[in-house]
């Protein structure tokens, strides 16, 4: 047995960290875009787009990439993958934003996929 330290006798065996293959190499990542993930939330954001400045605060900090938008505007909301967390209203410097108790009423007011670039004018 040999009288080093065990942790300095794995670090002499360890390949050098340019010896390593690059890992995690996806060759066909897994997407939300493919898989609807907005089945379980309780509140949808409703956006006010007379009010709405298209200052976009909300499609940077939506974690899911649900506000839609066209020729630089906001133009919908993406709810088969919005989950409802809210964090665009909090950030709307104009308060735009309102979170509603999610019903097929409320997902019926609010533009989403596909939604005509009508709005976008």
């Amino acid at each position: 047995m040999s009288s080093q330290p065990q942790s300095e006798q794995s670090r002499s065996e360890s390949p050098l960290w340019q010896q390593i293959q690059p890992g995690g190499i996806g060759v066909n990542p897994g997407s939300t875009d493919r898989v609807q993930t907005g089945d379980w939330r309780t509140e949808v954001p409703v956006v006010d787009f007379e009010r709405c400045t298209h200052c976009m605060i909300c499609w940077v900090d939506c974690p899911d990439a649900s506000f839609e938008v066209a020729n630089a505007k906001l133009i919908g909301v993406d709810l088969k993958h919005c989950k409802g967390c809210g964090i665009c209203a909090q950030v709307c410097p104009v308060k735009c934003i309102e979170m509603v108790p999610d019903s097929a009423e409320n997902r019926e007011t609010q533009p989403s996929n596909g939604a005509s670039s009508e709005s976008a004018k």
